[in-house]
């Protein structure tokens, strides 16, 4: 029970660091955007083109605030993924333990990293396909 509980634990574990991953490289692109948009706004400042400067702060407005919601996301992923490594540890340490004890029968062998990686791909990619489904079938009823 509590080596199925530490193999959940891992799985999760790989899990939190990809979505922390993902967020981070999410991030990296919004603050791109948001460099391009101050950017473009200076240009045409420089030119005195009132109505692109308009434009661009706008889009800057919109992108620094993504970025800062973005900055709180990954700060938050990376505090759970502390929590949930030291409990990992913590839970490894007691099947340890346990092993250690007599009359206890031989761990199970632990699942391939690959088989569950293409297990998290394929639940990811469901997720995603569920997701745009949603999306076009509000579109198809006029909901935006």
């Amino acid at each position: 029970m509590l080596h199925a509980a530490l193999l959940d634990a891992k799985v999760g574990l790989r899990a939190m660091r990809d979505a922390l991953a993902a967020s981070e490289r999410e991030l990296a692109r919004e603050r791109q955007q948001l460099e391009d948009a101050e950017r473009r706004g200076r240009l045409a400042a420089g030119i005195s083109d009132a109505e692109t400067v308009e434009v661009a702060e706008r889009f800057a407005a919109r992108h620094r605030e993504r970025v800062e919601v973005l900055e709180r996301k990954v700060a938050v992923q990376r505090d759970e993924l502390a929590i949930a490594e030291r409990e990992y540890e913590t839970m490894r340490g007691e099947v340890q333990a346990a092993r250690g004890s007599a009359g206890n029968p031989p761990p199970a062998p632990e699942p391939d990293e690959d088989l569950l990686r293409g297990q998290m791909d394929r639940a990811a990619r469901e997720a995603a396909a569920d997701r745009q489904l949603e999306f076009l079938k509000k579109k198809v009823r006029g909901e935006s």
